[in-house]
């Protein structure tokens, strides 16, 4: 049986592998972080750790590089087909929070 390139067999579970807007890398989508457009506030991306909000998604690198360089690129209008421009405030602040708490974790 052959394997389609999006998907890979690890421990007998098949993976998504997905693209990030800003680095342009593939890897699996249990490395990246879903974002989507905000149903109730236009223009405003959301995070979806949960992977369970409606609409369009996008995956990005979970790294505040990666955010940088893809609001330098644009890449959250063009990947969510958005029609006006967007403010990726809300994962900033996901992504910050996180960093934090990774930083505590690796502190003794």
């Amino acid at each position: 049986m052959a394997f389609s390139p999006e998907h890979q067999v690890a421990s007998g579970a098949a993976t998504r592998i997905r693209t990030c807007i800003a680095t342009r890398r593939r890897c699996p989508d249990s490395d990246m972080l879903r974002v989507v457009l905000d149903p109730e506030q236009p223009g405003v991306v959301v995070p979806d750790p949960g992977r369970r909000l409606p609409g369009r998604g996008a995956w990005i690198t979970p790294t505040i590089q990666a955010l940088d360089l893809a609001e330098a690129r644009r890449a959250f209008g063009r990947a969510l087909r958005a029609t006006t421009a967007v403010d990726a405030g809300p994962v900033r602040e996901f992504l910050m929070g996180h960093t934090e708490l990774e930083t505590r974790k690796t502190e003794h």
